[in-house]
C-alpha cells in the first residue's frame, strides 16, 4: 500500500472517531444543565415523598375510622388544601431557580416543605392550629413569585439594554433567603 493510499485510510479512520468528542461534548453539556438544577430536583422528589405520606395518613384514617368522622374529614381537607397549592409551588420554585439562583429557590422550597408539615399536622388537631403554617406558607410561594419576576426582568434587561444585573440580584436574593426564616 503506498502513502496516498495509507493517508486516505487513516483519513477514513480519523473520521470515524470524530464522533466521539461530540459525544463528550453532549455529556458535558448535560452535566452542566443537571448541575443547574439537581437542588431544584431533590427539593421536588422530597415533596414527592411528602405527598405520599400524606396520602398515607389519608388512606389510614379512612380504613381504620368511618369516613364520616371529624377525623377522617381533617386528614382529607389537609390533604386536599395542600394538593391544591401544590402546583403553584412547583410553579414557581422552578421558575426562581432557573431565571434567578438555585440554591435561594432550593431553600426556600425546603422551607415550604417543613411549613407544609406545620400546616398538615396544625390541621389534624384544631384548624386553628394550621394557620401559622397556611401564612407563612403564603410568605414563602410569595418570595419565590418575586424571585420569578426579579429574574424574568433581568433577563429583559439583558436581552434589550445589555445590562446585566444577576449578580447583584443573587447577592441580595442569597441575603433575603435567610430572612425567610424569621417567623
Amino acid at each position: 500500500m503506498d502513502h496516498e493510499g495509507l493517508n486516505a485510510s487513516l483519513g477514513a479512520v480519523s473520521a470515524q472517531q470524530t464522533p466521539a468528542p461530540k459525544a463528550h461534548r453532549i455529556i458535558m453539556d448535560s452535566n452542566k444543565v443537571v448541575e443547574n438544577i439537581y437542588l431544584l430536583v431533590i427539593v421536588t422528589l422530597v415533596s414527592v415523598l411528602q405527598n405520599a405520606f400524606f396520602a398515607q395518613k389519608v388512606e389510614r384514617e379512612c380504613k381504620n375510622h368511618n369516613t364520616r368522622t371529624s377525623a377522617f374529614e381533617r386528614v382529607s381537607c389537609a390533604n386536599r388544601n395542600c394538593m391544591d397549592a401544590y402546583p403553584t409551588f412547583l410553579a414557581v420554585m422552578w421558575c426562581a431557580g432557573l431565571c434567578l439562583s438555585q440554591a435561594p429557590a432550593a431553600f426556600a422550597g425546603i422551607i415550604y416543605l417543613v411549613v407544609r408539615q406545620k400546616y398538615f399536622v396544625g390541621y389534624l388537631g384544631q384548624t386553628s392550629q394550621s394557620t401559622p403554617g397556611y401564612l407563612f406558607g403564603k410568605r414563602v410561594i410569595t418570595f419565590l413569585s418575586l424571585m420569578c419576576v426579579i429574574g424574568i426582568a433581568n433577563y429583559l434587561l439583558v436581552r434589550f439594554y445589555g445590562s446585566d444585573y444577576k449578580e447583584y440580584v443573587e447577592t441580595i436574593t442569597n441575603a433575603a433567603t435567610a430572612l425567610l426564616l424569621i417567623p
